[in-house]
């Protein structure tokens, strides 16, 4: 999922990953353990994306990150200052503003993520200008500009360096789901991965002791699970694993061919089998109702949901947790935003997918998944 709240008084709108759909339900049965163990190696974090277009939303959501995580993640998927960066000139104000206010409202004692990303929102080209507002066209010359180009990567770093300077994170990812980039525009990828290594290699040297990495869309590195040529997502992979110190997975496994008919159970060992790095869940999310998706052309896409199936899933991510040792587990939306996707027009497009996917209902009452993270977080963290 991609969006990002800005200052209390302006929340962007919520445009979301356009994701292709299968319309095959593969069947496993939906049995999830629920051990209890003593300690976990993981912290548990959400996003202060709002369920309205309020100051209520906004205060609701940051104070209960207070209460039911011990991560705060600052997820910046709208825009990079290019112009600004480039020039070494100051940020607009509309920048400078929401990091003030983030870093106001950060908890005291979490731990943070500060994402960013170089690519575009739609992830099928180099990612828009942040300036007075957030995703404006790109300016020239960057209009022109391939992700190998000097300025782009002299800007990128530049950006990344101001914004590890203000938030002082614990992690800082440098690009959210670039593996999309492969699917969508195969002919770029290579110029990415230009950009991605130095940025990654220059980060490195200043910063040793910072995990830097990026994300990627985990359902698509699994074979079966949607509709990517395989062979490149594992090619791109393998590219990202020589220049990110951990795989941040961006997961959401009913936008797969199991669609919310089951829960596929191996889904995280397979995941874990890709890799020797250290793993992170930077988003998931998993709907705790039922919802339906006009796709176009008449097809209809029909999710049947409850919360109990959303139990079972944070179950099955909480376990996997433990299994396989995660930095960090990030839940994207805190509360169901049912209230904002009615301010945005309440249409049954790819707004709804992810409306229920919160621990919190949309009254603000506390789901069943929300009592086994809790149960988690009180577990002291171990290293």
């Amino acid at each position: 999922m991609r969006s990002t709240p800005g200052t209390p008084n302006k929340i962007r709108y919520p445009a979301l990953l356009a994701a292709a759909f299968l319309l095959v339900a593969l069947i496993f049965p939906t049995d999830v353990s629920r051990g209890q163990p003593e300690t976990r190696p993981f912290v548990l974090g959400f996003t202060p994306f709002p369920y309205a277009i309020s100051q209520e939303a906004v205060d609701f959501t940051y104070e209960h990150i207070a209460e039911d995580a011990d991560l705060i993640v600052h997820h910046f998927d709208n825009g990079v200052p290019w112009v600004e960066a480039l020039a070494g000139e100051p940020y607009s104000q509309n920048i400078r503003d929401d990091w003030s206010y983030r870093r106001q409202r950060t908890p005291p004692g979490h731990q943070v993520l500060v994402t960013v990303t170089p690519v575009n929102f739609m992830r099928d080209g180099l990612a828009n200008y942040r300036g007075a507002q957030d995703d404006m066209p790109l300016p020239a010359p960057f209009d022109s500009y391939r992700f190998d180009d000097p300025d782009v990567a002299t800007a990128f770093l530049r950006y990344c360096e101001d914004i590890i300077a203000h938030f002082e994170p614990d992690y800082f990812m440098f690009g959210i789901e670039v593996n999309l980039l492969m699917k969508l525009r195969p002919d770029l990828w290579d110029a990415y991965m230009t950009l991605h290594r130095q940025v990654y290699e220059t980060l490195k040297a200043a910063h040793p002791d910072l995990p830097v990495f990026v994300s990627v869309t985990g359902i698509d590195l699994l074979e079966g699970y949607t509709d990517v040529d395989h062979a490149d997502q594992m090619r791109a992979l393998a590219d990202i694993l020589a220049y990110t110190d951990i795989l941040g997975l961006s997961l959401y496994p009913y936008m797969t061919a199991y669609m919310t008919n089951s829960l596929p159970l191996d889904m995280f060992d397979r995941l874990a089998a890709l890799t020797d790095k250290p793993i992170a869940v930077t988003e998931t999310g998993y709907p705790a109702q039922s919802f339906g998706i006009d796709a176009g052309g008449g097809l209809r896409l029909e999710f049947n949901s409850d919360e109990s199936k959303q139990a079972d899933y944070i179950a099955l991510l909480l376990d996997a947790a433990q299994a396989y040792r995660f930095v960090f587990v990030v839940n994207f939306v805190l509360r169901d935003y049912d209230a904002l996707w009615q301010q945005i027009g309440g249409r049954e497009d790819l707004t709804i997918a992810w409306r229920d996917t919160g621990l919190y209902d949309e009254d603000g009452h506390a789901r069943p998944a929300l009592d086994l993270w809790r149960a988690a977080l009180t577990l002291p963290v171990n290293s």
